[in-house]
This record gives structure tokens, sequence and C-alpha cells, in this order.
């Protein structure tokens, strides 16, 4: 395993585009299989994860986060992503690592975000266990396919979303599909809902991880298109495939 770190600094619109242009098409599909074979076979089981010295128990149809998700929590963790004092959204929460990180860092909100109303609890749980209640952060765990339960006045500092973009079905299990394979669609509409409802803070952040086994290229040129400017934060590979594996800071194109 190989990674690249940059500084994430926002891009003029000609390096953008050039950024667009360097990013490596999406894998075939026989590839793709052949990444993820067998993965998640486990994932109706109850089953359990460590991070930073804390445990979590993940009921059966919880997503297990993989490489691409500590990536985010490493990165959340060390401060690369900022959350302190700050409104934060975990989209796709799962089992809620992600708030966990924000809550101890004191964010100001914490909105622990699920489609899946099992993982929301669960996000939840390992939330009042860990971290508990504290007087600077307000913990908002709230099911919701993307941003379509957010409240009208919600205003987001921070963003991060590892989104099951896989293009190619990966299995015919739907649980495995929610968690892996629903495809660019879903980036596009959390895109999209992001600029019509206004819902990035003027100096707000998104984080978004990306991998070559989606339409990776269509993803971030739909971002540029939707009004967000995007850099490379950090790049990693894996020996043995050709997966690449992207984490983009987004902002608004009026803040560059």
């Amino acid at each position: 395993m190989t990674d690249r770190t940059t500084g994430g600094t926002a891009a003029s619109q000609d390096d953008v585009r050039a950024l667009l242009d360097s990013l490596p098409d999406t894998l075939s599909r026989d590839e793709i299989l052949a990444i993820n074979s067998g993965s998640k076979s486990d994932i109706h089981t109850e089953r359990a994860y460590a991070y930073n010295g804390w445990t979590f128990t993940l009921p059966p149809g919880v997503f297990k986060p993989g490489d691409t998700s500590r990536i985010v929590h490493d990165r959340l963790l060390d401060g690369t992503i900022p959350v302190k004092g700050r409104a934060y959204a975990a989209m796709g929460v799962g089992l809620g690592v992600e708030a966990v990180i924000a809550g101890t860092l004191g964010a100001r909100e914490v909105y622990a975000v699920d489609v899946h109303p099992d993982s929301v609890a669960t996000a939840a749980a390992h939330y009042g266990r860990i971290v508990g209640d504290r007087t600077d952060t307000v913990f908002r765990p709230l099911v919701s396919n993307l941003f379509e339960e957010f409240p009208d006045s919600a205003r987001l500092d921070v963003i991060t979303f590892n989104p099951p973009a896989v293009s190619a079905r990966t299995s015919d299990d739907p649980t495995v599909v929610r968690n892996v394979c629903v495809g660019a669609e879903i980036v596009l509409r959390f895109f999209d809902q992001i600029a019509t409802r206004d819902l990035l803070a003027p100096d707000g952040e998104i984080y978004l991880i990306v991998s070559n086994t989606a339409e990776l290229k269509r993803i971030v040129g739909h971002g540029i298109d939707a009004g967000f400017r995007p850099a490379v934060l950090h790049r990693q590979t894996w020996e043995g495939d050709d997966c690449q594996a992207y984490l983009f800071k987004l902002i608004r194109h009026a803040a560059a």
C-alpha cells in the first residue's frame, strides 16, 4: 500500500480541469469484481471493529469500515479535516467512527447521517458510550436519504462522505448494494442537494473519497459543474491491483 498526501490547496480553474484530466479511467467490471471479491460476506452477522483504542460492535446490516473509510478517520483524528468548533456532518455514518472522533475533538454540531435506521441507532449508541454528553457539542443522529431530512436552517462547515459509488454491481444482496455499489448517481445527488439547498457555510468544506472503481471523472466533473472546486488531499494505492482512491477537498467556487 502506498499513499500520497498533498496540501489540498484550491487550484485555479485551469488547474481544476488539469486535475480532472489527470484522474484515472474507471476500472473494468472484471477488475472491480476481482477487487471486491468476497467483500461484505459477513455483513449479516454481528461483528466487532477497533479504532484508536475504541471498540465498536456492529449488528447485522451495519457497514464495517474498510481501508477507504480509515483514510477519512485518520485525517479527522489528526486534524487534517478540522472539526473543532464547527458544524460537521458525517454522511453515511455507519457504525459511527466519524461522529465519535468529531465529538471527542469538540465539534460544535455533529450530524450522524445514514439512510439505514439501524446504522444511525448504532452510531448514536457508540457516541453516547464513548463521547457522552458534552456542553460544547450538539449531537444530531438523523435517518436521511442524503440531505432530504435536514432542517432548512442547517449550515455545515464540514461534510465527509465515503459513498457506495462502485460502478459495477458486486452482489445481488440489497444490503451489500446499499453499502458498496449504488453507483455514481448518489454522489451527483449529494452535490446537487448541497448546492440547491445552500447547505455549505461560506467557508465550508466537503471531503469526499472516491476511487476508480467508481465513475471518478464523472463524479468530480459534476462537482465542478455544481460550483465546487476540488483539490486532491490524499491518494492511495494498493499493491496487487490498479485501484486508486482519492480524498478530495472541495470548496465553493466563489470561496477560492
